[in-house]
């Protein structure tokens, strides 16, 4: 049965609630720590990145429960749905530093929390990917359906990207109002996308697989493994450029006020501005790339994405630092367009690969593929802060409480090419890895189903 538009878009709908703390995570708490804290960037980049690899721990264990789940609403509602609350209640808590604390305290305030913050996004997360695979069969739905997940994506970019920082504006306080601000946005989202599908197609009877059968199944399907393993790759190179945008707005950007975005910028804040380029972009290209996964493939359009990223990444290189908003908003534009590829086409393309097991060996087990998958993702958005840290830190990156404080020009330097230039060679090894590995693993499978 073919879903209809409102299941379709409001299964999209909770990835607007989820990407708010995808942004938050990868945005804002490192830069927390090190600005606001006073936590050497080198720690605060540790820290941030040992709460994630503990997040990746809980991922399996999650997807088996939630595909053995029993009850009337389905086997992936009841998790996103006290998931939700979960997450918020970690969101809020991380900004919540009560004054008075020293490093050593403020560090086992934020790591608490952001551990709470983290189950609570696993619960949400696993269950909804896994939706994907098990309310539809068919690839174009999917790729409509993703289409408009990375459409409210895009809007949850835009949340927790441009308008966090500007209501957290320059203060401890700032940061909790902000997180207390869309904590109801974060769960209305995950909630209504819950009510829209409920009567959406799903698997009926809870998975029977032990728990260990059940990874064996995953880790037998190679072309799944491999574009997970691809598509964490491509999250590394992303993740870095997120993680060093609070700084690059602070010492990559300095407006001269005589652009057309200088009162802009000056209103909002050059963080909030570029997110906000960023999302048009972003919003106007999904379109284009579930048409252009059509003509030439998902894997096809996906490596033509990534390739004109990197051309994007080596044209902001050549134009930081910069006195000019309005020609590096242009470019966070197009980086937005380019973007909306590896937004998109991954999270379409591995429902079809978790088919091919279940047509091979009926085990319904959405939930533990969509573990394995997010597993990448969170791997590498664990290791950029520490990356980022540990490069920013090795060039004489400096901390401060007071938000800003003057930069080393060798540590500027290693900003620069840290959020453009690695990146962008990340991206070119993915397209390689995709071309030579992933591919005829992917086009022997399909072929045969």
């Amino acid at each position: 049965m073919a879903l209809s538009l409102g299941e379709k878009a409001g299964w999209g709908l909770a990835d607007m609630g989820v990407v708010v703390f995808v942004v938050v995570k990868q945005l804002l708490v490192l830069a927390f720590l090190t600005n606001y804290l006073g936590v050497p960037i080198g720690v605060a980049g540790m820290v941030t990145t040992a709460v994630l690899l503990f997040d990746m721990v809980t991922d399996p264990l999650i997807g088996y429960l939630s595909d053995r789940t029993d009850s009337r609403f389905g086997r992936r509602a009841p998790w996103m749905f006290f998931g939700a609350l979960v997450l918020v209640a970690g969101v809020i808590g991380i900004f919540a530093v009560p004054q008075g604390f020293g490093t050593t305290g403020n560090l086992a305030w934020v790591t608490g929390f952001f551990i709470l913050a983290t189950v609570g996004f696993t619960m949400v997360a696993i269950p909804y990917g896994a939706m994907a695979g098990e309310i539809t069969d068919d690839p174009r739905e999917r790729s409509q359906m993703t289409a408009w997940r990375m459409g409210f994506a895009s809007l949850g970019i835009l949340l927790g990207g441009a308008v966090i920082p500007v209501l957290a504006g320059d203060s401890r306080e700032g940061h909790v109002f902000a997180a207390m601000a869309v904590a109801p946005i974060i769960v209305g989202a995950i909630w209504i996308s819950i009510f829209a599908t409920r009567k959406a197609p799903r698997e009926p009877l809870p998975s029977q697989q032990a728990f260990a059968p059940m990874l064996g199944l995953v880790f037998g399907n190679r072309a799944f493994v491999i574009l997970a393993l691809l598509y964490g790759l491509m999250t590394m190179a992303v993740a870095l450029i997120t993680a060093g945008l609070p700084f690059a707005a602070l010492y990559l950007v300095v407006d001269d006020g005589g652009t057309a975005l200088s009162g802009v910028a000056a209103g909002l804040g050059v963080l909030s501005l570029m997110f906000a380029a960023f999302v048009v972009g972003s919003i106007l290209s999904q379109a284009v790339w579930v048409v252009l996964s059509h003509r030439l493939g998902k894997s096809g359009a996906l490596m033509l994405g990534l390739a004109l990223y990197m051309v994007l990444l080596y044209g902001l290189f050549s134009a930081l630092p910069s006195v000019n908003v309005t020609l590096i908003a242009g470019l966070f534009v197009l980086a937005g367009m380019t973007n909306g590829a590896y937004q998109q086409i991954p999270w379409a393309m591995y429902p079809d690969l978790m088919d091919v097991t279940k047509r091979e060996t009926g085990a319904a087990i959405e939930g533990a593929f969509s573990a394995i998958w997010l597993f990448g993702q969170k791997a590498a958005n664990a290791l950029a802060p520490l990356v980022l840290g540990g490069i920013l830190q090795a060039y004489g990156w400096r901390e401060t409480t007071m938000g800003r404080v003057e930069q080393l020009p060798e540590a500027i330097t290693a900003l620069q090419w840290s959020i453009t230039l690695v990146p962008a060679a990340v991206m070119g090894l993915s397209i390689l890895l995709l071309a030579v590995l992933y591919r005829p693993s992917a086009k022997r499978v399909l072929e045969a189903v």
